[in-house]
């Protein structure tokens, strides 16, 4: 299936599945789109540095740049979003979009419970360092192959590029076709995934881990507290490779989408959604 008939079919899933919103594809190149969003270029940072006691996560956190809120705004804007090893906003998204590792220390205390005697009270989504440390070093995304990792519409894949996982944000109805259609292509009933991730985490680090296993997996993501004001009020995110989303079109045929059965319902409540926040067409 070549990338037109990808595009071509997409929007025949989006009928389907009652969305309006194109889902994005992300890669790696070593040049951006025009008007991409990101980082702006922030203070040498890296282990090495952090390890030395030579980092200063006060002048890091004046660069401060979310990855979920640059795609947020690249959402809004219909253009690409990225970061980089240079460009990087947030230490946390630089290592999990695979442009720096190994992962810095302080993020152990930061998504634990802090560092005691300091102001760094901590985020308390994990219960302490170590599990922290054990998530990261579990999750360990390969080294980046270009310079830039760009988020973008997938109908901006154009002239031969392809996105290494496609990327939806839906509510709960939209997820329920969504996860449906991975489960009646694959067969598995363990085809959904969810781990515990900050919000890139889970968009990328994780497919990309499960990429690396030699497993179709698709990523259920979202969930991260830090994340969710760059989100729409109900949104998740659900990744899913290429070869797998392809997998998934071409079963769109023989799908429920095609029968006389429940998904007219769930249609229903799509359009009701959709009504109560303001997105009819």
């Amino acid at each position: 299936m070549t990338m037109q008939s990808v595009l071509n079919d997409t929007n025949t899933f989006l009928e389907h599945l009652g969305m309006k919103e194109e889902p994005f594809g992300v890669h790696y190149a070593d040049t951006l789109p025009e008007k991409a969003v990101g980082p702006k270029v922030g203070v040498p940072i890296s282990r090495e540095l952090e390890d030395q006691g030579k980092l200063d996560m006060q002048e890091i956190f004046k660069t401060f740049s979310c990855v979920m809120c640059n795609v947020w705004l690249a959402r809004k804007r219909h253009s690409a979003a990225f970061i980089s090893t240079e460009e990087y906003g947030c230490i946390g998204g630089v290592y999990y979009c695979s442009m720096m590792k190994p992962a810095f220390a302080f993020i152990e205390h930061y998504v634990g419970t802090g560092i005691k005697g300091t102001p760094i009270h901590g985020e308390r989504y994990m219960p302490n360092a170590e599990s922290v440390r054990n998530f990261l070093a579990t999750v360990n995304p390969r080294p980046a192959p270009a310079k830039y990792c760009i988020f973008k519409p997938l109908s901006q894949f154009t002239n031969g590029q392809e996105p290494e996982f496609v990327i939806f944000f839906a509510r709960p109805e939209v997820l329920t076709g969504l996860f449906t259609q991975t489960a009646f292509t694959t067969g598995d009933m363990d085809c959904v995934v969810s781990p515990f991730g900050a919000g890139c985490t889970n968009m990328l680090a994780w497919p990309l881990y499960y990429q690396q296993q030699g497993l179709e997996k698709a990523v259920l993501g979202g969930f991260d507290p830090s994340a969710r004001k760059c989100m729409k009020p109900d949104e998740l995110t659900f990744t899913v490779p290429l070869g797998l989303y392809r997998k998934m079109l071409a079963a769109l045929p023989e799908s429920m989408f095609n029968v006389d059965g429940e998904w007219k319902n769930i249609r229903k409540k799509i359009a009701r959604s959709a009504k109560a926040w303001g997105e009819e067409e």
